[in-house]
Order: C-alpha cells, then structure tokens, then sequence
C-alpha cells in the first residue's frame, strides 16, 4: 500500500492529533478489506463431484472468467443433432459445449498463427480469459498415438515466436507442451535430444513470458506416472518452471483432482511454493482400472466429465481447474472403433456427458 505524501510546505509530522488519528482508523480499515479479498470465498453448499472443499479460495487467477470458444466439434455436433431432432443427445454435448476448454495448436498447417491471433482477440473482446495448448515439440509423444511435433529445432523456435508473436496485446493461458518433460523423464529420448528439449522448452517459456498478460504453465505429468515428485523438480528447473507461472498436471488424464492436489502441493514444495493447474475434464469418475493395455488412458470407458472450469479452486496452490484435454476428442486409435488422437469422437463425448434424459 502506498504512502500518501504531504502536501506543499507541508511535514508529515505537522498534522493534528486528531487528523492522524483519522489516517490511522483509515489505513487500518484499507488493511482489512485487502485481508478480506484474500480470504477464502464461499460459492454454496454442495461440494463438486471431485471431493474438493465447497470454499473456494484466491489464487492467482481467483475470479477470472475463462473464454467459451464458440467454435468446435461439439458447437457443430450439437447443430447436426438439432437438425437430426435428436433432443437428448444435443442436450448431453451442450454439457461440453457450453464449458470453457482449451483450444490446441499442435501443428504448423497455414494461418496458425493468424487461428491463434482470433482466438485471443475474441476473448479479449469479450473480456475473458482464453487457455491455448502448445504441442508441437519436435519428437512428440515418442512415437506413441499422437507422434508428431515440429520437424527440428529451428522449426520450433520460429513456430513459438510466430506464436508469440500472435499473442501480443492480449492475455492468455498457455499449457506448453503436455507429457514432454514426463516422458523425456522416463528416458524415451536420447541424452542429446532429451537435452535439446529442455533447452526448448526453455526458450519457449522466455518467448512467451515476455509478452505481457500471458501466463506459461509447464506440463508435469500426473500423480501415476512419475510417482515420485523430486524426479521432476530438476527437469523442471532445466525447461524454465523458475520463470514460468508454474505447472500444469493430469492433461488428458483421469485422476482425481484431490489426488493432483496432493501431488502438486508435493512438487510445488520442491519448487520454491510454484502454483499449478489442473485438467479436470475427463476425471470424474476417477482414473480407469489398469489392465488391458493402453485402455487405463486411450478412451478408458465408463468415465465421466469432473468439475468444470474455474479460477476459484479453494486451493491458493491451483490457480485454476481447467479442460485441458477437449471432451470427446479422441486418445487414439487404441480399440473399440476409436479415431486418431485429437478427432472428434461423438460416441465417447456422449458416454463422457453422462445420462441422457
């Protein structure tokens, strides 16, 4: 809080008794209410679905409106079920439809830069915040359902500038590049490229932190696959965390938001108090049983949509509960007549959306 100076020709020390009594009441009442804005705020009763305290408390995101992506695959499945009179159904992907998620750039097709440039604008327009995923470092997913990325380094260095760039004058949320780190961690690169990619991402954390109103969130897995936090802590540091808003857990995952709490108060105690996000989307039944394979995460059925976004998470720690991984996209091709990784697969959106009535 700042001090207010005095007056021309004026001491500090010069006023009378009862004028610094009133500067006193005054500043202590200003104390207050700053105590008060950051004391929990209580939305209602009912908790949500995923355990977590009904209070919610103010993080560093606490009360910002998320953006509502107009356009989509579930925006046009709900406009081809209308026309098909299928009521019921269209009332389920609304459950999707209508929720802030996260819009991917996972490639370098013409004009993602200028997809990018309109997505941010409109959300500045309409006041809200938007959250973009960046997944495009090169050797994605180490050959697994969604291989891919930029064709080498240089490729991605332009792609995250041209990025940046995109995102000049507006605020946004950037996931950078889910399950790099993790799986760089559990070795399914080389020493040479495992070392490239954290310079990378690194370097991509700086392009995009420079841009005002833009916060970076780091992916760092989720609480199964790299069980143990401190193996994470330096990789972290190595790709840039120190500079970045923080970390983000559970992308396109399945465990529970109290169990990625736990994990992220965990990892954040070994990284000097780092705030995190969590992907909420797809875990409200819990994670799938294991067994069978991939099916414990590529399109495991029987899960469930968890709790919808929000910035006020009860957790000073999480800065937000976001849908990272996009309702009834797809994992992969992995069984069961399942699309490639990021298609849009209405049957599974409609299993995720739960009961129709």
């Amino acid at each position: 809080m700042s001090r207010r100076r005095p007056g021309p020709g004026l001491s500090r020390w010069a006023l009378p008794a009862a004028g610094l009594a009133l500067v006193l009441v005054v500043a202590a009442i200003l104390v207050l209410a700053r105590r008060d804005a950051d004391s929990p705020v209580v939305l209602g009763p009912a908790a949500s679905r995923s355990g977590m305290p009904a209070a919610r408390a103010a993080g560093r995101l606490a009360g910002q409106p998320l953006y509502v992506d107009p356009n989509g695959a579930a925006v046009n499945q709900i406009a081809a079920w209308r026309g098909a009179g299928r009521t019921a159904d269209v009332a389920a992907i609304r459950r999707i439809a209508d929720q802030p998620t996260a819009t991917w750039f996972a490639d370098e097709a013409p004009g993602y830069a200028q997809r990018a440039r309109s997505l941010v604008a409109a959300a500045t327009a309409a006041g809200r915040l938007p959250v973009l995923t960046f997944y495009n470092i090169p050797e994605r997913d180490c050959s697994g359902q969604s291989a891919g990325g930029a064709a080498g380094a240089d490729a991605y260095r332009a792609w995250v500038r041209a990025m940046a760039g995109a995102l000049h004058g507006h605020r946004a949320l950037i996931v950078l590049e889910p399950d790099a780190i993790p799986q760089a961690v559990r070795g399914c690169l080389d020493t040479e490229a495992t070392e490239e990619r954290y310079d990378l991402l690194a370097e991509a954390v700086d392009a995009l932190r420079a841009v005002p109103g833009v916060l970076v969130y780091l992916d760092a897995g989720n609480p199964t696959w790299i069980i143990e936090p401190s193996r994470m802590t330096a990789p972290l540091r190595r790709a840039g965390i120190t500079r970045a808003a923080g970390f983000a857990l559970n992308v396109a995952n399945f465990e529970t938001t109290a169990d990625n709490v736990a994990y992220g108060r965990k990892l954040s105690a070994l990284l000097d108090g780092a705030h995190f996000v969590v992907d909420t989307s797809r875990n409200g039944n819990g994670p799938a049983q294991r067994g069978g394979g991939d099916r414990h995460w590529c399109n495991p059925p029987g899960r469930a949509l968890g709790e919808t976004p929000t910035t006020r998470t009860g957790v000073p720690l999480a800065d937000a509960y976001l849908w990272i991984k996009r309702p009834g996209e797809s994992d992969g091709a992995c069984g069961g007549g399942a699309p490639p990784a990021g298609e849009w697969w209405p049957e599974y959106a409609l299993d995720l959306a739960g009961p129709r009535s």
